[in-house]
């Protein structure tokens, strides 16, 4: 991860060089404050004391504008840093395949790329600023202190050890305890979107008092292990400044006796105590540097977990091999396929064998469960088939690089899913260079232009987040016509018109049989009726083809269309 400071090299010197030139002339504060008391007021001499405190007041410019370039120097890092760190990280979460996401979550992701990032970007601006600072001020009083005297400066080599073993012994114990903090809060971000967008369903089914609880339940696990990282944490400040006050009283006791005997003036005294409560401020930030540190350490590694996750499915560069002569008007074929999930228990679909001709509209209808969307997601190769082969116009589909089959394969998702834009911007997602008579057929035949146009800007409409200013078809239609505009040569309708009326939904078959050329359609639903005039259904049950065939083959051969079949027409039927 710190190839991403490559832009900010400059930066990440001249920071911490500042910082310590800020440390140097700070280093001689006691030195003119004892001479201030060993000289100019021993000899009354008011004249010595101005000049003097003349040169206090320069060496406090000259180590402000220090400190200001360096602030500046080390924001201009870190913020650069997390900058790169989030586009690379984007950049990759977009190249894994659905399995990868499906196994790290999208709460964990959302957290590693905002939560995680910003703690790492906070870490390194402490980290540059105080990394060099802290121990060049502590090694630096040290040696001064020996120039003012040696047998004094004695205390600073005995407390200084002491005060390390203090802040780097509790750095060591709270690092994985971080890590742990982070993967609680984790899980909390994960209840709190699961029942922010299931929250109609939790009010339907009288659950919040259930998830109200398992919320506090997870959120009290957090709270517990942040106030116990925080409780080891908070032992540095108490600890270090015990050890600092013992080797005040020590310096006192050592300077008095050598006070008495003539081996130092009382304005060493003076600048050893200084020296000594300068070691304590700078270890004081160095305490808040570690602990900082240790939390952007315990993110990085987080951050560097998902960017060292490689996709498990590769794309060609280019198309390979040689497309198969005897499946030339075949648009999708499955040759005894087979998926199972990562981490599932058992598969989701077995030995699915079907082929669907170019031009052909195939319906899949099964219930809830029986692996319809599992069955479509292979086309576009969203997943890929633990067993056997899915060939796109008689090549694998492994054989297309992510372009080109893309190009062929346009998918309407169960969820309709709108960006934050307009009507036009939301469209062209399916052909950036279409033009707006292109984005007018396309919803005309997703039987959406009647709606567009009733909107006051038309194709300039604003669309809200997620779509939530339209209504549930309007959702649906527009993420067809999205579809439509990148002229597909496969289409795949996953249950996307579930919100659609029986006209609308009829007229968009229709239309969609109409379009000129060789589209293949597969529409996935749970209505018979969306699918009875389909060239070919496939009937899923637990991830098995238990039929395929026409409506009316299906209703003579196959027992659980029949049930579908059934439990939509003729109990209607008998109930009016």
């Amino acid at each position: 991860m710190a190839g991403f400071l490559k832009g900010y090299r400059r930066e990440s010197v001249l920071a911490p060089l500042f910082k310590m030139l800020e440390a140097t002339f700070d280093l001689f504060v006691p030195l003119v404050m004892a001479d201030i008391v060993n000289v100019g007021i021993a000899a009354q001499d008011l004249h010595y004391i101005l000049v003097r405190c003349g040169i206090l007041l320069l060496l406090a410019f000259i180590g402000l504008t220090c400190s200001l370039t360096a602030q500046y120097f080390s924001a201009k890092a870190a913020v650069g840093y997390s900058t790169a760190l989030r586009h690379a990280l984007f950049e990759h979460i977009q190249k894994l395949s659905f399995s990868e996401m499906d196994t790290l979550g999208t709460s964990t992701l959302i957290t590693r790329m905002t939560s995680d990032v910003n703690q790492v970007q906070s870490g390194l601006n402490l980290f540059l600023r105080l990394f060099l600072r802290s121990p060049f001020v502590v090694v630096g009083a040290m040696v001064m202190a020996f120039t003012v005297n040696p047998r004094a400066a004695g205390i600073f080599v005995v407390v200084i050890p002491l005060l390390s073993v203090v802040v780097f012994g509790i750095m060591v114990v709270t690092r994985p305890l971080y890590r742990t903090v982070q993967t609680r809060l984790d899980r909390v971000l994960g209840l709190t979107r699961e029942n922010l967008t299931g929250v109609r369903v939790v009010r339907a089914f009288d659950k919040e008092k259930t998830e109200v609880d398992r919320f506090e339940s997870a959120n009290d696990l957090l709270t517990r292990m942040q106030l116990h990282v925080g409780h080891i944490s908070a032992l540095m400040s108490p600890l270090t400044y015990v050890l600092i006050n013992i080797a005040i009283v020590a310096l006192l006791y050592v300077g008095s006796i050598e006070i008495n005997v003539g081996g130092m003036a009382s304005g060493d005294v003076i600048a050893l105590v200084n020296y000594m409560n300068q070691i304590l401020v700078e270890l004081v930030k160095l305490a808040t540097l570690i602990v900082q540190i240790s939390k952007a350490l315990a993110c990085a590694g987080r951050v560097q977990a998902v960017l060292d996750t490689q996709p498990g499915m590769q794309f060609p560069q280019s198309l390979a091999g040689e497309a198969d002569p005897a499946a030339r008007d075949h648009a999708v074929r499955f040759d005894h396929v087979g998926l199972t999930y990562a981490g599932a228990g058992a598969p989701s679909l077995t030995d699915i064998t079907f082929t669907a001709r170019r031009g052909e509209t195939i319906g899949v209808i099964g219930g809830t469960g029986s692996g319809k969307s599992s069955l479509v997601n292979l086309i576009p190769r969203f997943y890929d088939a633990t067993e056997g082969t899915v060939e796109i116009f008689g090549r694998p589909a492994a054989a297309y690089p992510r372009e080109a089959l893309r190009s062929k394969v346009s998918v309407v998702m169960q969820k309709a899913q709108l960006f934050g834009g307009t009507i036009r911007s939301n469209l062209l997602w399916g052909n950036k260079d279409a033009t707006d008579e292109q984005l007018w057929a396309a919803l005309e035949t997703a039987q959406a232009a009647e709606f567009v146009k009733a909107k006051p800007l038309g194709l300039d409409e604003p669309v809200e987040q997620g779509g939530r200013n339209l209504s549930g078809g309007q959702k649906q239609r527009l993420t067809i016509a999205r579809a439509l505009v990148g002229k597909p040569e496969i289409l795949i309708l996953d249950d996307s018109a579930s919100a659609l009326d029986y006209a609308t939904d009829a007229a968009l078959r229709k239309a969609l049989a109409a379009l000129p050329g060789e589209l293949t359609v597969f529409i996935v639903s749970q209505r018979a009726a969306s699918l009875q005039h389909a060239d070919q259904i496939l009937v899923l049950d637990d991830g098995h083809l238990v039929g395929r065939g026409t409506h009316d083959q299906l209703r003579q051969s196959c027992p659980v269309y029949e049930e579908i079949y059934e439990s939509q027409f003729k109990k209607g039927e008998q109930r009016k």
